[in-house]
């Protein structure tokens, strides 16, 4: 490589006996987009912070622009060049916009109370460097996702950034705004700064990245250019597992319906939608932010109501008032954001588990049995190969993978007919996606009715038996996945060919 803006070799961590990197090794070319790849626990958040130094290193040394070090610390980091945005953004939702861009500037200049003409100068320059139209005044806890990262984006090029480290940028975005980010990232090259993109998401890595760089178990195991990687092999390097291609077939034709919903409609929302969901039947629902995707599972697990239209359940009528009544009539729901709405984050793997069978699992007197508790834990900690060491610690000390099995397990512990999943893989690594998808497949083979709905194009064609196409509140295609590409799967979401 010519020139680098970084290289850090021989970089070895330990945390109180175990080793989270083993004499790891890295370099980055300037202006290149870079990938760091691997499973959550494969130590690429302990070299990112190695790198902006949070953590001192143990081992090994770190490069920057021919400029050597044994350790940084942030300050000297971020004096360097080096920003790092996190999957938080470390932004400030109470704040405006204007003050989320120049508070770093202000700080660095020792001043005590802001100056409100200097800061909005600041805040604007910020946000004309990325083409960033935005209301400087908003507050920031008003703003999307994608709008968040692009005022970290725009922060990030105050301080003279050369390298801006990303870490799982596309977590929680759409398909949409992945494009509208990957735009600003490549305009970011174009001006020669160079990105860390850590990502374990194959699709969006070898769209965006020129080299990559896998860790695993804390070591190095394979670098190279994404041109020549194939995708199965990038995988294999990621988990050490190989993964057959696999779709889903039910076993029988499908039956009588357990749900079957006609015309139903929500102002402004989706309109005159009907469809029959068997036993047996995963159902994908894809679509864009937008096209009423969420909106009609929701009214489904009774979470809004609908203006119009009927719901049915084995044949019979029934109203679906509010969350209580769908899921007393065998209706689950698995939301896209389970760190907010899925999880009690703070409680334990196994309170999060059973939390819906508690009546079950209580004696006459309304006192928990707590052999019946652990014994319910056991069995889905096996069914559903949750990695944990100790069902009592807290939820929030699993893997993002780990996290959604819980979540799957508290559902059908309730003796569920129907299961909708809303982005049921987002946020977890490749060996966990593969595992959910092998399970979703699994329990539809069982019996569950089953509802996905992702804008992740190969998981819909994985998963499901039949897809639904949603534009503009309206179901436009059902299609059969084994006759379906990405692409024109993609083409009909959008509307554009």
């Amino acid at each position: 490589m010519a020139s680098s803006v970084l290289k850090v070799e021989g970089i070895v961590k330990s945390f109180g006996g175990v080793q989270a990197l083993k004499g790891v090794h890295l370099e980055i070319g300037n202006g290149e987009i870079h990938c760091l790849a691997g499973e959550n626990g494969s130590g690429k958040s302990t070299l990112i912070k190695v790198i902006s130094g949070v953590h001192e290193p143990d081992q090994g040394s770190i490069e920057i622009e021919g400029r050597r070090f044994a350790r940084l610390n942030p300050m000297e980091a971020i004096g360097l060049g080096v920003q790092v945005i996190y999957q938080d953004f470390s932004v400030f939702p109470n704040m405006s916009v204007m003050e989320n861009l120049a508070l770093n500037m202000e700080l660095m200049d020792k001043r005590r109370f802001m100056n409100y003409r200097r800061a909005r100068s600041i805040a604007s320059e910020a946000v004309s460097q990325i083409g960033f139209d935005v209301d400087l005044d908003e507050r920031v806890e008003n703003l999307s996702v994608a709008d968040r990262q692009l005022i970290a984006i725009g922060r990030a090029l105050l301080q003279d950034s050369k390298l801006i480290i990303m870490d799982e940028p596309t977590s929680a975005l759409t398909k949409k705004e992945v494009k509208a980010l990957f735009a600003v990232i490549k305009s970011l090259q174009a001006r020669g700064i160079s990105i860390l993109f850590v990502s374990h998401k194959l699709d969006e890595v070898f769209e965006i990245s020129e080299r990559y760089t896998i860790l695993r178990n804390g070591e190095n195991v394979a670098a190279g250019s994404t041109a020549g990687l194939e995708r199965k092999a990038f995988a294999f390097h990621m988990t050490g597992r190989e993964f057959a291609d696999e779709s889903y077939r039910p076993r029988a034709a499908p039956g009588k319906p357990i749900l079957s919903v006609k015309g139903l409609s929500l102002r402004g929302r989706y309109s005159g939608i009907s469809f029959d969901l068997a036993p047996g039947e995963i159902l994908g629902i894809t679509g864009l932010l937008g096209s009423g995707r969420t909106e009609l599972v929701e009214t489904l697990f009774g979470i809004v109501r609908p203006d119009s239209g009927s719901i049915e359940i084995d044949g019979k009528a029934v109203t679906i008032k509010n969350v209580k009544s769908a899921i007393g009539k065998g209706v689950g729901y698995v939301p896209s954001d389970r760190l907010t709405e899925g999880l009690f984050l703070p409680q334990t793997i196994e309170r999060n588990a059973v939390v819906g069978v508690l009546d079950r699992l209580s004696d006459r007197f309304g006192f928990l049995r707590r052999k019946a508790i652990a014994e319910t834990m056991r069995k889905w900690i096996s069914e559903l190969s949750i990695a944990t060491k100790d069902p009592s610690l807290p939820v929030r000390t699993l893997s993002g993978g780990n996290q959604q099995k819980v979540v799957l397990a508290r559902w059908l512990a309730s003796d569920l007919r129907v299961l909708i999943l809303n982005g049921p893989t987002m946020g977890v690594d490749i060996g966990a996606k593969y595992d959910i998808h092998a399970l979703i497949r699994r329990l539809a083979a069982e019996g569950l009715a089953v509802i996905i709905v992702s804008d992740d194009m190969p998981e819909v064609l994985a998963c499901a038996s039949r897809i639904f196409v949603m534009r503009e509140g309206a179901i436009v295609q059902e299609l059969d996945p084994a006759a379906t590409t990405e692409a024109s799967l993609g083409e009909l979401s959008t509307g554009v060919a």
